[in-house]
């Protein structure tokens, strides 16, 4: 018998839209370079010649990573923290002592103040002996306390908080809850004032380092009342308050290292002073912390890129099969040739991005968004050609490899520990849905009146009216440009030559825009429904995004002299993997099963396929779906568990 769950919020599809549509960063002060490529600009000035960082940020992140690859080599066990799920606390000690808790902080507050680059360098660095540990500083840095007060914070805040988390404490950042993924519409965690404190009530999911952290950021519902604006408000929260207990500490299928679990809060008192931000601002805080904090991510997959191709190179030549190498059947050379300039390709995007974020000339949000989305399919797909070219010995554990005299090649977990990442931070699915809702923005400044079924009809016809003018000007620009010209883009043509795939990018960008203005055309009110649609035009525009990414990345290591020769042999390869892909998605922007689908999918939840589901037995048994998460005292032990030293 299924126990009860928790009573759901109430909340229409209308006002969820309106919540995330509130916190959205609406204002664009800065050039963007995917956002033009949306809508059909191909800008490469703003990316080339390729952003570099100064000496000195370039001396000190060296210096760092230095000392960083020392331990990461010699005190980091990876196989003991697979083993025993658990990072050492020694590890951490050691990590506190480098000042690795503080690569991202300034140093008058006690930490590093490294560059978005070296930060993701460090991190590529760290997730590739160890994910869990990866997991751990990431978490703890791009998305826990430290960002959110440098971004949003007080000089108090700053002053009490950040040299504690540059040094000795970990943080956590704590939005889900049992009931609430991304639709924060529906959060259910109230902080209630009471004079000058808040008192804290509900339950957090999937708290990353919830298990450990010292200090906390939650986000919780702010009840509108007097001298009260309400609404979803950002607090920092020690972890030690009375009321803060973890009742579960999390199982997954990879990272078992980390440190995620169930927070239950109950009447916890949270000083006025802890607010960041004024209240109700707490869902742009976290959108924006994200803006940067999302290059994360791909960092530790460019990582695993790296050490897929270590592995696959190192293998594919050692194992023959019908008297030569497996990397010489066509069949395997081509998953080789795959992860090398996808691998190329990750590394292009990071690095790009990361600058972009350092030098803050152009707004990033849709870049880093993509590099989140294209990181971690692809390292996915890397992952499992490495799978497939060990074949059994891709399966097999690194433990029992070594339990029978082989080197121990942890394929199969970091297939597992990859896997999260089309999760983490924004699903795939959702990534799609608020990157589109960016490509499409200045559609909607311009025509949104259109199809909004509140507004008059003055409204509407005056948007029409902006709306004609704007597509008179627009539209005539994506006919012709550069990308049609063979001259174009020259200096990208030496021995290898990308110019051509330069002008593909340009000529794409305009076909991408016209699509969209297309479907915007022949949907309107509706397009925000079609989402497998938009999915692929967001997947365009990433193929898109990082094929420019390695054209000027080629270009910058030729004119550096550094293996630019291999560089651009490395982005041609790309280029034009990315192209055939980018080609498919176009075909079934227009002929795909959506459609039928959604019929499927009906008869599925009507019932009317469950005789397909006789023959089987389900092993998951009883018990809810959603666990109860009913406010109120703890019923089970707390189970936190700081690290000691």
């Amino acid at each position: 018998m299924s126990a009860t769950t928790t009573p759901r919020t109430n909340v229409t599809e209308r006002e969820a839209r309106q919540v995330a549509e509130a916190a959205r960063q609406q204002d664009w002060h800065k050039p963007s370079f995917a956002k033009e490529l949306f809508l059909g600009r191909f800008r490469l000035d703003l990316i080339h010649p390729h952003p570099l960082p100064d000496g000195e940020s370039v001396r000190r992140g060296e210096e760092f990573l230095a000392r960083l690859r020392a331990f990461c080599e010699t005190v980091i066990d990876p196989a003991r923290i697979e083993r025993e799920a658990r990072i050492p606390d020694e590890v951490v000690t050691g990590l506190k002592e480098l000042g690795a808790l503080g690569m991202k902080i300034d140093p008058k507050y006690g930490g590093l103040g490294l560059t978005q680059l070296y930060y993701n360098k460090a991190l590529a660095l760290v997730g590739s002996v160890s994910p869990a540990v990866g997991a751990l500083l990431s978490a703890h840095q791009s998305i826990g306390v430290p960002q959110p007060l440098k971004l949003f914070g007080t000089q108090e805040q700053r002053d009490a908080f950040l040299p504690r988390c540059a040094r000795t404490d970990i943080s956590a950042f704590l939005l889900t809850e049992p009931d609430v993924g991304s639709d924060p519409a529906r959060l259910a965690t109230t902080a209630v004032p009471d004079g000058d404190d808040y008192l804290l009530d509900g339950v957090k999911l999937w708290t990353t380092n919830g298990v450990v952290a010292d200090l906390l950021v939650v986000m919780a519902r702010v009840p509108k009342s007097e001298g009260h604006k309400g609404g979803i408000t950002a607090f920092v929260v020690e972890a030690t308050s009375e009321g803060v207990t973890v009742e579960h500490r999390n199982a997954f299928m990879g990272l078992r290292g980390i440190e995620n679990g169930v927070t239950r809060f109950h009447r916890v008192r949270v000083p006025a002073a802890n607010r960041i931000g004024p209240e109700g601002s707490g869902l742009k805080i976290a959108l924006t912390t994200l803006n940067t904090g999302r290059l994360s991510l791909p960092a530790m997959c460019a990582g695993a890129g790296k050490w897929c191709l270590k592995i696959a190179r190192e293998w594919a030549a050692e194992r023959e099969q019908w008297g030569k190498p497996v990397a010489l059947h066509e069949a395997v050379g081509s998953k080789i040739s795959f992860i090398a300039a996808t691998t190329f390709a990750l590394e292009a995007v990071l690095d790009l991005s990361s600058q972009m974020a350092d030098e803050d000339r152009n707004d990033i949000r849709i870049e880093a968004a993509l590099a989140k989305l294209y990181g971690s399919e692809m390292a996915w797909l890397m992952a499992d050609e490495l799978v497939q070219i060990r074949g059994g010995r891709g399966y097999e554990t690194a433990e029992s490899l070594r339990a029978r005299g082989e080197r121990g090649v942890p394929a199969e977990q970091i297939l597992r520990d990859l896997r999260i990442n089309r999760i983490f931070e924004g699903s795939t699915e959702i990534m799609h849905l608020l990157i589109a809702r960016e490509a499409v923005d200045a559609h909607l400044s311009v025509a949104g009146d259109l199809i909004d079924p509140d507004k008059s009809l003055s409204d509407k016809a005056r948007a029409g009216a902006n709306a004609g003018v704007f597509y008179a000007k627009w539209l005539p620009k994506l006919v012709a440009g550069p990308g049609q010209l063979p001259t174009s883009y020259g200096e990208f043509r030496h021995a290898v030559d990308l110019s051509g795939h330069l002008r593909y990018v340009e000529r794409t960008a305009r076909k991408l825009a016209r699509s969209t203005f297309y479907a915007m055309s022949r949907w309107q009110g509706r397009m925000e429904t079609k989402q497998g649609f938009l999915g692929r035009i967001v997947d365009i525009g990433a193929e898109l995004f990082a094929m420019s990414a390695a054209c000027v990345r080629a270009e910058r290591l030729r004119g550096e002299g550094e293996h630019g020769r291999e560089a651009y042999q490395l982005a041609d390869a790309f280029c034009r993997q990315a192209r055939i892909r980018i080609e498919e998605l176009f075909g079934r922007l227009w002929t795909n099963t959506d459609d039928l689908d959604r019929k499927v999918v009906e008869g599925v939840l009507g019932g009317a396929y469950t005789w397909l589901e006789e023959g089987v037995i389900d092993p998951s048994g009883d018990g809810p779906w959603i666990a109860d998460a009913t406010p109120g005292p703890a019923a089970r032990p707390n189970e936190r568990r700081p690290f000691e030293g």
